[in-house]
């Protein structure tokens, strides 16, 4: 069976902002055979993310993330649909989804890496920090926040004075540099930072995570600040139950989902790089290929 993949075309350099050249589409065979304890899935979409950014360096700066090899097929957070089955646990038409689904359109995977995909909390006060007016608005008229700043518009640090007149006690931080040592200067004694992401220094030759600067380091250590970094990985044991949760939200309306949608494989590298310059509202996915009901 002929299928198409995407791979590594070339590296940006860990000062230089990735293309869709970076990457290239191309064709290749399928095993006709599974083994035992292998599926042969169909992808239905792909996850495109910011840290996937440093898996396009030589060297990630982590021990728990591996770089993408040049000419190599990529990888990430995948869903798909099961085939062919030759695991005990797996059969045709079962929904699965792995953190390591490979780019492409068909696959034959270790059943054992894969998820089968089964059938708010005390915040008195969430400001949201966004790059566009659209997305300040879907923000509070959509996802309910109480208040969200536009960091291309105005001075923040007043804009958040003005949000958070009591201060900030916690915050989710998604993209490091000016915006993040401005929150961090606001903050309460005894406040915790959540350290999920550094997307505004994925483009630089600096260490991870990206060191503070020292009177912000200062502040930090006087206000007995927490910085701890959020690992994804490390609650495989919660995937599941947080589904399930996650699920029952959305369906009580509780909980609002906002996606960006790309069709098409070969669209992975445009995707990405839309994605790392904020052009996406919400999540980043690639539809590869429809539900057959």
């Amino acid at each position: 069976m002929i299928v198409q993949r995407v791979v590594l075309n070339s590296r940006p350099g860990k000062n230089g902002n990735p293309v869709a050249e970076n990457f290239r589409i191309e064709e290749v065979n399928l095993p006709d055979n599974i083994n035992e304890g292998q599926v042969q899935v169909r992808t239905l979409y792909l996850s495109v993310d910011p840290y996937m950014r440093c898996k396009m360096n030589e060297d990630t700066g982590t021990d728990y993330i591996a770089p993408w090899q040049l000419s190599q097929v990529a990888d990430g957070g995948g869903i798909g649909v099961v085939e062919e089955s030759k695991h005990t646990n797996l059969t045709k038409g079962d929904f699965v989804t792995s953190f390591y689904w490979p780019w492409q359109t068909r696959a034959i995977l270790d059943g054992n890496s894969l998820e089968k995909i089964g059938h708010l909390l005390g915040c008195s006060r969430v400001v949201g920090i966004c790059g566009t007016h659209e997305k300040c608005l879907f923000l509070t008229s959509e996802l309910g926040f109480d208040a969200a700043i536009n960091y291309k518009k105005g001075n923040v640090a007043e804009q958040l004075r003005e949000s958070c007149p009591a201060g900030v006690d916690v915050y989710f931080d998604n993209v490091g540099g000016d915006i993040s040592d401005t929150v961090i200067s606001q903050m309460n004694q005894n406040s915790h930072i959540v350290l999920c992401g550094q997307i505004s220094q994925y483009n630089k030759d600096v260490p991870y995570p990206p060191p503070l600067p020292p009177a912000v380091v200062a502040i930090q250590k006087d206000r007995n600040i927490t910085r701890e970094r959020f690992l994804v990985l490390n609650y495989k044991d919660k995937f599941e139950p947080g589904i399930l949760q996650l699920s029952q939200w959305f369906k009580e309306g509780k909980l609002k989902i906002k996606e960006t949608v790309i069709n098409g494989l070969e669209n992975m590298g445009a995707a990405f790089q839309s994605m790392m310059t904020g052009g996406n509202i919400g999540k980043q996915i690639v539809c590869i290929s429809e539900i057959s009901l």
